[in-house]
């Protein structure tokens, strides 16, 4: 089997223009990929419960910093040990991390969550150890290279430059292999435990407005907010507040000049509360429910959150009578980096041909046949026509950012290193069979977070854990 960067039969991003977030065309599409396709495994979302952060795996490089001798452990979780420098460099990521405007917690309740958290991800190393779940060392160095590329340095680039910021490369190491390892295990066990039935997907498919024509809208919103601990009184005086704002942009008082002065949402103050045009699956469900039978320009009663008070707004809507998406006919170089040819070496090369193909001195399928270590080679490097999500992130990134005919700078995945020319573009409809899985994909990804919460609360039960107090 070769390594062309080919997604296994998971969730497509979107449902197009229709259900942009999740296409997917899973088991359908895969009839059409090529024998020689590398299927890549699912990515399981890597949640912390509570405290913020991106599902994706880290690339950041500041993952541990150097334990001190004024280390202390705060916890011992079965066999694994918490420091009280791992609390602290967590707090901090998340602390420079933040948005500007984002209220995160008072600092000793932001650590206590984090400590809470770090339990968790240990219980859950613990356990994957116990079931023999583990990151081989040739699947870490192949991780820590595409850190490295990703970001411009080769490996030895990469650990000067840690050296120099007071980085431990082993304890950067050892933080990495333990992220691919939840994500192996979340993956292995949430995504087993979400319950789906053809029913709740038939009911999606006909009821839910992620599923409906409307495929996307830009709501813009002024947020009430509400104090965690607020009275009864306080709640109600907010709600009146709320409620007189509402009426006063009913009436076509101005929305983005009242937004600027009462809205507590910082991150949409100045851009007159506007979220932007985005997917209905991307959207506050109680934010899309609202906006249901508005006209653009019209804006919903107050509605409630976790948050406080909404008064939403219809600024944009597309909609489509059928469900596309779009293919994508491409072609590619692949080189595969091994213990004698590094990532750094082989960008060089690919750098090289790209001139020549450019420059008019040979064409990109002679040197695909020529110099593609990948199936495709014999075929000029030809891929076939693919959905969105087909590929892996870095491929697709690359591919979407390019117009018929272009070639693509090198580009690096977990497969090595390729250079891509996109042929041409197509849009495609859904099929009945792409729909439903693409309302699985949805479903899962809104049972994913609580199916999560309960798994790890059921593993942690049956976990030692004993805190330390400070020396």
């Amino acid at each position: 089997m070769s390594s062309a960067p080919f997604a296994d039969v998971r969730a497509f991003r979107a449902l197009s223009r229709a259900l942009t977030l999740c296409l997917a065309a899973a088991a359908v599409v895969a009839v059409a990929t090529p024998a020689s396709a590398q299927l890549r495994r699912n990515e399981g979302p890597s949640l912390t419960p509570r405290i913020p952060g991106d599902r994706a795996l880290s690339k950041e490089l500041k993952i541990a910093g150097v334990q001190t001798t004024s280390d202390y452990i705060v916890a011992v979780v079965n066999q694994e040990l918490i420091t009280h420098t791992e609390v602290d460099k967590r707090v901090s990521r998340i602390q420079e991390s933040a948005a500007p405007g984002t209220r995160l917690p008072p600092f000793e309740e932001l650590r206590r969550q984090v400590l809470d958290a770090l339990i968790d991800e240990k219980v859950q190393i613990s356990y994957a150890r116990v079931i023999g779940l583990n990151v081989g060392d040739s699947e870490l160095d192949q991780a820590i290279e595409n850190v490295a590329a990703q970001n411009q340095l080769t490996l030895s680039e990469l650990r000067q430059r840690m050296a120099a910021d007071g980085l431990d490369y082993d304890r950067y190491r050892s933080s990495l292999r333990e992220q691919l390892l939840l994500q192996r295990l979340r993956e292995r066990e949430v995504t087993s435990r979400i319950p789906l039935s053809e029913e709740e997907v038939t009911n999606f498919l006909a009821t839910d407005p992620a599923a409906q024509t409307e495929t996307a809208l830009n709501l813009a919103h002024i947020l009430i907010a509400v104090p965690e601990r607020a009275t009864q009184v306080q709640v109600a005086q907010l709600q009146t507040k709320a409620e007189d704002l509402q009426r006063r942009v009913a009436a076509g008082e101005n929305f983005a000049q009242l937004v600027k002065q009462h809205s507590d949402d910082s991150n949409t103050r100045n851009d007159g509360g506007a979220f932007g045009m985005r997917e209905v699956s991307r959207l506050p469900e109680l934010f899309v429910n609202a906006a249901q039978g508005l006209k653009v320009g019209q804006v919903a009663p107050v509605v409630r959150s976790n948050a406080g008070f909404h008064i939403v707004k219809l600024l944009e809507r597309e909609s489509s009578a059928q469900a596309t998406y779009t293919q994508q006919r491409a072609r590619h170089i692949l080189l595969r980096s091994t213990p004698q040819v590094d990532t750094a070496s082989l960008v060089s090369r690919l750098n090289d041909i790209r001139k020549q193909i450019v420059g008019g001195q040979t064409s990109f399928a002679q040197m695909a046949r020529q110099y593609s270590e990948d199936g495709s080679g014999a075929k000029g490097g030809e891929l076939g026509w693919a959905s969105p999500g087909q590929f892996v992130p870095e491929f697709e990134k690359a591919l979407l950012s390019l117009q018929p005919g272009q070639i693509s700078e090198p580009v690096v995945s977990r497969f090595g290193v390729h250079l891509i020319q996109l042929i041409e573009r197509r849009e495609a409809q859904l099929s009945d069979a792409q729909k439903r899985e693409a309302a699985r994909s949805v479903l899962r990804e809104r049972k994913f977070e609580a199916t999560y919460e309960e798994w790890a609360r059921e593993l942690r039960a049956t976990a030692y854990v004993e805190m330390r107090d400070a020396p």
